[in-house]
């Protein structure tokens, strides 16, 4: 991968990184609120005890993406960065522009989902 095109790419997996690392933040400010809530109805302790869940899921899944982003800046940093992870072939260049922290090319993509990987 070339240089202008790698750090295109490393820019975007940066600003992503920053607005997830936002998210993750105002979702954990947001479940300690909803524990400093006291409510005294059955139906708002299911509510909140729904919201706390609801929160703690969507911080799973971002630390999850924070993860994957930070292994492809690590790529960009050594040199594999564009390259899958399984087959060493190109990832497609579309596939980058949708999920700039993607591992694996398309095939190996959809054999990891179907647990062949």
């Amino acid at each position: 991968m070339d240089k202008r095109k790698l750090e295109h790419y490393r820019k975007q997996l940066l600003a992503k990184q920053e607005e997830i690392r936002r998210m993750v933040a105002r979702s954990d400010e947001d479940g300690r609120e909803a524990d400093r809530e006291i409510t005294q109805d059955l139906a708002d302790r299911a509510a909140n005890s729904y919201t706390k869940e609801f929160l703690f899921h969507q911080s799973d899944d971002n630390r999850r993406i924070l993860t994957l982003i930070q292994d492809a800046l690590q790529r960009a940093e050594d040199g594999s960065y564009g390259l899958c992870v399984e087959c060493h072939q190109d990832v497609q260049a579309k596939r980058l522009d949708a999920v700039p922290w993607a591992r694996h090319c398309i095939e190996c993509q959809e054999k990891q989902e179907k647990g062949l990987l």
